[in-house]
């Protein structure tokens, strides 16, 4: 794999290698998203979406190396790209990326011994710049914006002599109570009970999610098909990976 090649050794290497393939992500997101979409084809088998350090992207089969040399993107997204809108798989796919960028970054960090004060430092300059989803989705202009705003309502208030304490409740919103409805009844664990997870073959449990192939209709844990309960929400007709790959072969 292309993007495996360059080991970086430092913290600041390691960041720079960090902003080479988060650029190429972006990339691929915003400015290349109709060659991205194109290449993602649901016909095909599982893709990954890579960033690599010369600001590049690619999309790409995963490594066959088992381990993988570096840690693997999010396997799959091609599958996903017709069964939700456009915005919303672009998104999807940008979680995602962060995660892969945070992973990289750690496991170089990991590899070459970084101790308690290098990782602090690495993930202050990670944290310093907005996340793949941010900038796809909008988020880090509008939180900008929101910035500046504050920023100019904070000096307003130290020259008003404010109460100390008062903006600081203004900025963090309270948190919202819990839903007295959430979780599963007795009666759907009952129902449910002896159901077996298609892909790894395990009973049915209360606080896990599951998801039901709408071709083949065996049931399956979120986890083992990738799924999330956000990204269920935006697919119509859910296909799992094996009725998947039935439909694309000739």
């Amino acid at each position: 794999m292309e993007g495996g090649q360059y080991n970086p050794r430092t913290v600041e290497e390691v960041f720079g290698d960090f902003k080479g393939r988060r650029n190429g992500l972006i990339k691929a997101l915003t400015t290349d998203v109709e060659d991205f979409y194109q290449q993602c084809d649901p016909e095909k088998e599982n893709l990954c979406l890579y960033g690599l350090p010369n600001e590049q992207w690619e999309v790409n089969l995963p490594a066959e190396e088992v381990p993988p040399e570096l840690p693997e993107p999010a396997l799959g997204i091609n599958f996903a790209r017709d069964g939700m809108q456009e915005k919303d798989w672009l998104s999807l796919v940008a979680v995602h990326s962060d995660a892969w960028l945070l992973s990289v970054a750690f496991y170089f960090g990991s590899r070459f011994g970084f101790d308690k004060a290098d990782r602090k430092r690495l993930f202050n300059m990670i944290n310093e710049l907005p996340t793949v989803f941010e900038v796809v989705t909008g988020a880090a202009k509008k939180q900008q914006k929101e910035k500046s705003s504050v920023s100019n309502h904070s000096s307003n208030k130290s020259k008003s002599n404010s109460k100390p304490g008062l903006e600081s409740q203004e900025k963090y919103p309270k948190s919202q109570p819990k839903d007295e409805d959430e979780g599963f009844d007795e009666e759907e664990v009952e129902e449910h009970g002896e159901t077996l997870c298609g892909a790894c073959g395990e009973n049915y449990a209360s606080d896990e999610f599951w998801i039901c192939c709408d071709i083949c209709e065996k049931w399956f844990h979120g986890k083992c098909v990738k799924i999330t309960p956000a990204r269920a929400e935006h697919i119509k007709h859910y296909k799992c990976p094996s009725c998947t790959n039935k439909r694309a072969r000739p």
